[in-house]
């Protein structure tokens, strides 16, 4: 049975998680980069990537030999290549000319808005709360995600070049840091 409450405070946690908002100069970053970001497929990849760990991503961990621990640690580490990147001015991730298309998947959908520690943090929530009220919580941020993808562009022209170069260099220095906690949670 959906529960206000719960939704509410599942919506609160997938969000402060998922940090969509705190995301943006690596999203203003990959759209740079490729010229542009599919809103609708980034966000529908994000939400089938969550949905689907809620429901086996315990088991299809287990069936490969990786515990959540493992799983969260190699996120944290394209986590921390990301942020090098966006530090550095300097691509790490090379842009494959056969999945060109696909640059809302990686690494927007994952590991940036559905990584290691949005599945983990699913993972935990589904311990707590009821599968509904998560479902719920998962639809309400990808509503929020899709927002923020979508007007990534509008909000860049606002920045300008060197806001948008401030808050790319502030922003890496914080996914280091995330990056830097989730390896030590973890390992």
């Amino acid at each position: 049975m959906l529960n206000i409450k719960e939704i509410a405070s599942v919506t609160l946690i997938l969000f402060s998680v998922i940090d969509v908002v705190g995301s943006l100069p690596v999203i203003i970053d990959i759209r740079k980069k490729v010229g542009r970001i599919e809103s609708e497929k980034a966000t529908l990849a994000s939400g089938l990537l969550m949905v689907s760990f809620l429901f086996v991503g315990e088991s299809l961990l287990k069936l490969f030999g990786v515990d959540v621990s493992s799983f969260a640690v190699a996120g944290a580490i394209v986590i921390f290549l990301i942020g090098l990147e966006m530090i550095l001015g300097r691509n790490i991730f090379k842009e494959d000319q056969q999945t060109a298309g696909a640059s809302h998947i990686v690494p927007i959908a994952f590991p940036l808005i559905a990584g290691a520690g949005t599945m983990t943090t699913i993972l935990s929530l589904k311990a707590e709360y009821a599968t509904s009220n998560i479902l719920m919580g998962i639809l309400v941020n990808l509503i929020l995600i899709y927002v923020v993808l979508k007007s990534s562009a509008w909000i860049e022209t606002r920045l300008g070049p060197g806001g948008t170069n401030i808050l790319r260099k502030v922003f890496g220095i914080i996914l280091l840091a995330i990056a830097i906690k989730l390896f030590k949670n973890n390992f």
